[in-house]
């Protein structure tokens, strides 16, 4: 698969009314290239969940469009899709085994039985849903997810019911599975140390706009954490967070060129620096690379292949 798995444009979405009124997702415009595995972090409340659901089509915007993978119709793509919400969804009553069943069942001409039974692993098959432990639910629920043979993976807060060790086991079968396939992963995460060696790509939410977003590489060497005497003046480069102690000034700064080796010892930040800073100072200009606007040549030119095609 070519092109944009997800492609948003002005999307709002708020939910109360009056006085009481939130909105999650105010005017937010991206582009998710598809076969990425895109990290999708921010505060609570930042509007994560919201543009999942959003892209799982269980909700419809307020405003803005939304095109997931080639479509603005969830019930086209559904089928193609893959949704873990945070709750794992899971018939307390079935069994292990019948709820493997059920995924077949309700998935014909898609389902990889040999798939979830591998990711479902040591999950003993006649043991009932409810006697499950949180981590035992994950994995069912990532079984039936994979199992699906999904296009697009919307996973929210897969991982955070697991212990390090069995979140390290899941973990590298996501990605082993997903990487034969060439499947998109958006994946939601409190854990920063577990999504950067996993993601290549990384969308930051917050405050209802997407403040990061694009390939983590990039991103990461956009930045540099830079040491040096206070009073020193750090322009053109943009400073997202600084800091001083007694004469010394450290700063995360975004690079406007090269930054002169001669004032400032110069690192580049982890990725978990990089986001930590970025949520510490919301007042920092947004960063989005050329593959994460929405409606980029690259999008248009897709869209217009597409388009083409379908006339042909």
């Amino acid at each position: 698969m070519t092109g944009a798995a997800i492609e948003a444009r002005g999307l709002t979405m708020t939910y109360g009314r009056g006085g009481r009124a939130h909105t999650a997702l105010d005017s937010c415009s991206f582009r998710l290239p598809a076969g990425r595995v895109c990290a999708l972090v921010g505060p609570n409340g930042a509007g994560k969940s919201t543009l999942l659901n959003l892209a799982a089509g269980t909700v419809w915007p307020d405003t803005g469009s939304l095109t997931v993978l080639g479509s603005a119709e969830p019930a086209d793509v559904r089928e193609r899709i893959a949704y873990v919400p945070q709750d794992k969804p899971l018939y307390p009553q079935l069994t292990v085994a019948d709820t493997l069943w059920a995924g077949g069942q309700l998935n014909p001409g898609r389902w990889d039985a040999g798939t979830a039974d591998r990711v479902a692993g040591p999950l003993p098959r006649n043991a009932r849903v409810r006697t499950l432990s949180g981590g035992q639910r994950t994995r069912l629920a990532l079984a039936l997810a994979l199992g699906k043979r999904p296009e697009l993976m919307l996973l929210d807060e897969p991982m955070a019911d697991l212990d390090p060790l069995a979140r390290h086991e899941l973990m590298g079968v996501l990605m082993a599975e997903t990487a034969e396939h060439g499947t998109t992963i958006v994946m939601s995460s409190h854990i920063l140390t577990e999504l950067e060696g996993a993601c290549d790509f990384l969308l930051l939410v917050d405050g209802g706009h997407v403040r990061l977003g694009g390939e983590a590489e990039d991103i990461v060497s956009a930045h540099a954490v830079v040491t040096g005497r206070a009073g020193r003046e750090l322009a053109p480069h943009t400073v997202v967070e600084s800091r001083t102690t007694g004469r010394q000034l450290t700063a995360l700064v975004r690079k406007e060129g090269p930054v002169d080796a001669s004032l400032w010892a110069v690192t580049e930040p982890s990725l978990e620096e990089l986001l930590l800073a970025h949520l510490r100072s919301p007042d920092a200009p947004p960063l989005l690379t050329p593959s994460a606007t929405a409606g980029t040549d690259e999008a248009r030119g897709t869209r217009g292949a597409r388009e083409a095609v379908a006339s042909a």
